[in-house]
């Protein structure tokens, strides 16, 4: 990471992921010009991604989080398939590499062909699993991503840049048809993909683009994401936090949590630990300064255990592969 100018690149794109480059050059105070060779120079060194996500629950899905210990011989071959299926979200290993954890799209009932559910648990490679549901993430549009880079924007900043951005989404979800999916699989690689190359992708108008983006987009089916690889920020040291947490301070904590700068998701979860929040420190010193100080301070946290990241497989819809995000279809 070379400056605050990248940094503040990173953070308009946080609150407008397909902004122009004029507005992000103008809040970032370069030229137009600079502004998409710097966006382009990150893009490709594999700092980060902006990507379009289809809502999992368009396809009847929900979100589970698995932790799987397996065998230390077997670990790396199971992870790397794993961090290959379409349905895994993200996959890393912690525990000094002997534990594997996933974010698995898939049915909240477990029907006959969930086989990722109902084989895991048999494998020769797995020692034990337990697997949660995520139940609801907390905190809003401009708070529950991971801001520990910098680049902080004013006020007036951030509203130029969201002065244009419709209302939260109300559903209810639109579902998709088979003319959607050359228009979805280029927001999947490059979700900043124009209007222009999208009309050519699909063979539409540019108008009947726009249109079916700001249904898509409006309903939910369809959001942006910008995937950063925190190790080439400066940031080493990636934990997972399990929290227990009473149900009527549930909603309070997790808030507070997703509004820190070091947390990178915080959400509620079934299972004994009932809060998860992954978090973002420079290092271990760093990570301790945030326990003691920022952790420490919410009230309503009853216990906590601590998973810290070894290696970092895949997030969002992107595989890190060399150092990099990469689409996994590159990878």
């Amino acid at each position: 990471m070379s400056d605050d100018i990248d940094r503040k690149i990173l953070r308009a794109l946080h609150y407008a992921p397909r902004a122009s480059f004029r507005l992000i050059g103008e809040v970032a105070g370069v030229s137009e010009q600079t502004a998409a060779r710097r966006y382009h120079a990150l893009r490709r060194e594999g700092v980060m991604r902006v990507i379009g996500l289809v809502n999992p629950e368009v396809h009847g899905q929900a979100r589970w989080i698995a932790r799987i210990r397996c065998r230390p011989d077997r670990v790396g071959p199971l992870a790397e398939a794993l961090a290959r299926r379409p349905d895994i979200a993200y996959a890393g290993l912690v525990s000094g590499g002997a534990e594997i954890i996933c974010v698995i799209h898939s049915a909240v009932e477990v029907q006959r062909d969930d086989v990722l559910l109902r084989q895991l648990p048999k494998s020769a490679s797995v020692l034990d699993v337990s697997i949660d549901l995520i139940i609801h993430p907390f905190g809003a549009a401009d708070t529950a991503v991971w801001a520990g880079y910098g680049g902080h924007l004013t006020p007036e900043q951030i509203r130029r840049l969201t002065a244009d951005r419709p209302p939260a989404p109300s559903g209810p979800l639109l579902p998709l048809t088979a003319e959607d999916a050359p228009l979805l699989d280029a927001l999947a690689e490059d979700g900043r993909t124009t209007h222009t190359q999208l009309a050519e992708l699909t063979g539409w108008s540019k108008a009947r683009v726009a249109r079916r983006l700001d249904s898509l987009e409006s309903s939910g089916t369809l959001s942006y994401e910008v995937d950063l690889l925190p190790e080439r920020l400066g940031h080493q040291l990636n934990a997972m936090l399990w929290l227990r947490v009473a149900p009527a301070r549930l909603q309070r904590v997790g808030d507070e949590l997703a509004g820190h700068d070091e947390v990178a998701f915080a959400g509620a979860i079934s299972g004994d630990h009932n809060v998860l929040s992954i978090v973002n420190c420079r290092d271990a010193e760093d990570f301790y300064r945030y326990l003691t100080t920022r952790v420490a301070a919410v009230p309503g946290i009853d216990g906590y255990s601590v998973s810290i990241r070894v290696r970092r497989l895949k997030q969002a819809a992107s595989l890190i592969a060399h150092g990099r995000l990469v689409h996994p279809g590159l990878a």
